[in-house]
């Protein structure tokens, strides 16, 4: 892979050599950074993160817009507006400016408008359209970066550090490799090692979304009910009546075929079982089972 004859000093670790004043990266390095900056992405992407992909020069335009679009995320590849991170707040009133003259403009609204004015809004729509179509949904800070040529995006990269939000980079041997928080050495300038970075950033992206979902389908749900802890009721246990109990217990079974639970027997039951005794027993005198089955006086 070869490269221009400027170069880092701090990019040395990464250079494998020197040919007619052209230096060479060391893939294998290469490749060992750039599985930790996709294994990191991943992890976060599976966290619910987002990221922001960077890429305002001509040969990173497309490829940034594509990937970015295509794993649902955001990106600036027209102009990074000063600030963009920094200074948010101003810049969500300009996305809030753009939404209004969308729906100006395409629900009809304009109708009631003379033409130079729909000429004008138009144009104001454009312009800011222009740098704002990929963030245009963004209603928070990314909480990562992924930058084309930290060197050409130098404003995002410090935007980002002063945030203390990490930045995935491309750095070529020009850049500086301390101000990514997860440097990829490679080629910045080449469109087809720009859309492999790139597309392998949103594949992360994606599959660290799906494991995710993946991962929230098989949780256990937690099953909520209506009724609360049961109190303890031992402490009520010296007002209640015992005698009370049965009555609870038979409530509403009276159609239940059971033998009654009370156990207290009335004067003229135990009489009349009484009598059935003795009348069973032979010998029995009249008189003593009657004056047996007579309650006692008081």
């Amino acid at each position: 892979v070869l490269f221009r004859s400027r170069w880092n000093p701090k990019m040395k670790e990464y250079i494998f050599g020197e040919r007619n004043g052209i230096y060479i990266i060391d893939l294998q390095k290469t490749l060992k950074l750039f599985k930790d900056a996709m294994r990191y992405v991943g992890e976060q992407a599976a966290m619910g993160k987002t990221i922001l992909f960077v890429g305002t020069k001509r040969q990173a335009q497309e490829a940034v817009q594509e990937e970015a679009v295509r794993c649902g995320m955001y990106y600036v590849n027209n102009r990074w507006l000063g600030g963009l991170l920094t200074n948010f707040v101003t810049v969500k009133q300009s996305i809030k400016r753009l939404k209004d003259l969308d729906a100006i403009l395409e629900e009809g609204a304009g109708e009631r408008r003379t033409k130079k004015e729909l000429i004008v809004l138009e144009r104001e729509r454009k312009k800011l359209l222009q740098n704002l179509a990929g963030i245009k949904e963004m209603d928070r800070l990314p909480d990562m970066l992924f930058v084309i040529d930290s060197n050409k995006e130098e404003i995002a990269v410090k935007e980002a550090r002063k945030l203390g939000i990490p930045v995935v980079g491309v750095v070529d041997t020009n850049c500086d490799p301390d101000l990514v928080d997860h440097p990829i050495p490679g080629n910045d300038d080449a469109l087809r090692a720009i859309r492999l970075f790139a597309s392998k950033v949103a594949d992360a992206m994606i599959e660290g979304r799906a494991l995710a979902s993946e991962q929230d389908f098989g949780l256990p749900k937690e099953i909520v009910t209506e009724e609360g802890p049961m109190e303890d009721m031992s402490a009520y246990d010296e007002y209640v009546d015992p005698r009370q109990n049965t009555d609870v217990l038979i409530e509403g079974i009276h159609d239940i075929d059971i033998p009654s639970l009370n156990t207290r027997k009335s004067a003229a039951e135990r009489a009349a079982e009484t009598k059935a005794s003795a009348a069973a027993e032979p010998g029995s005198e009249p008189d003593a089972v009657e004056a047996a089955a007579e309650p006692a006086s008081e």
